[in-house]
């Protein structure tokens, strides 16, 4: 039986002979990857991926990779396709279809149907001259030269290959599309990563009578209500036209006391405020407010319209709270 350091090193060589077979792909690989994005991105229908086995648990892969960057698909079993689920298939739609050899039967046996409706075929295959390849329009060479297992019999360097080449794929095509993050979040609701794209300053801003204001002008004493009547611990400084002016919090009510005793509440809140607050507009994503509390380590940021009037104020509790970490 072998012992732990042997065990981990035949892990670690399964990994290093994974990444060598990747490294060698990306060298061999050419301007079929951007001929095959470009049939992807002007597609009018779907992209039909399908394969069986472990390649079909790659293509599952794939076809949900290309769905979460705007290219409509789905999977399609390649041995259920032949019990009604062909009724699918589209002559718009493009076909990616999977197989390590080129020769697994029910692949192979799907080509007679893409090709009766005329939808163009891509294959992921590492059988250049085999079936599969010789009947597609466009073959993406998966072939790898050690599968890594310790038997060389599972699949397993050409199953990380082919879904390497699949993320490929799916990064050409977002770049032909011009996708952004915020075309990203539309497909991405749910879920943390949703609401990091989605949610915005002003959906969780305190506005109205919930936005602390004080003029200037106004004493300390009287600008303590301000400060600790809301959830902040701050307060806006505005001028008689309502731009701001700067920022009060309870942080700068300590140290001004620290210095002045109670001489403190007789102070002009101009002369006590912080006169360049950190500030942000509504329309700003919130984990971006948060990188700008977090970069300066306050926890309450000012939102502003474009003529520096305040219309909001956000504490990071409230982002957190929103579950944007």
């Amino acid at each position: 039986m072998s012992n732990d350091k042997d065990l981990l090193e035949a892990g670690k060589k399964l990994l290093r002979t994974e990444a060598g077979e990747l490294l060698k792909a990306a060298d061999k690989i050419g301007d079929e990857l951007v001929q095959a994005a470009k049939l992807i991105y002007s597609c009018k229908g779907r992209v039909v991926v399908a394969g069986l086995g472990k390649s079909g648990h790659i293509g599952r892969k794939i076809s949900a990779t290309l769905a979460s960057l705007g290219t409509p698909s789905f999977f399609l079993h390649a041995a259920e396709a032949f019990h009604g689920d062909l009724g699918m298939l589209r002559r718009e739609d493009v076909g990616i279809l999977i197989s390590n050899s080129g020769t697994t039967s029910e692949v192979v046996a799907l080509l007679p149907h893409f090709q009766r409706l005329g939808a163009k075929l891509i294959a992921i295959t590492g059988g250049a001259d085999s079936p599969l390849a010789k009947h597609c329009d466009i073959v993406l060479n998966s072939h790898v030269e050690h599968e890594g297992d310790v038997l060389e019999l599972a699949p397993m360097s050409s199953t990380t290959l082919q879904l390497a080449i699949g993320d490929a794929l799916a990064v050409v095509v977002t770049i032909l599309r011009g996708l952004k993050r915020e075309d990203f979040a539309v497909f991405h609701p749910g879920g943390s990563l949703g609401r990091k794209l989605l949610t915005r300053v002003n959906d969780l801003m305190g506005t109205g009578e919930q936005l602390p204001v004080i003029k200037r002008g106004v004493l300390v004493k009287d600008a303590l209500f301000a400060i600790t009547s809301g959830n902040y611990g701050a307060a806006c400084v505005v001028d008689d036209a309502n731009k701001l002016l700067g920022i009060f919090t309870d942080g700068d009510l300590r140290r001004l006391i620290e210095k002045f005793g109670v001489n403190a509440f007789n102070i002009k809140i101009e002369d006590a405020m912080t006169k360049t607050p950190k500030t942000i507009s509504p329309e700003s994503l919130a984990a971006e407010a948060m990188r700008l509390m977090e970069r300066n380590e306050i926890s309450v940021l000012i939102a502003v319209n474009d003529e520096n009037i305040p219309v909001g104020m956000i504490h990071l509790h409230e982002i957190l709270k929103a579950g944007i970490a």
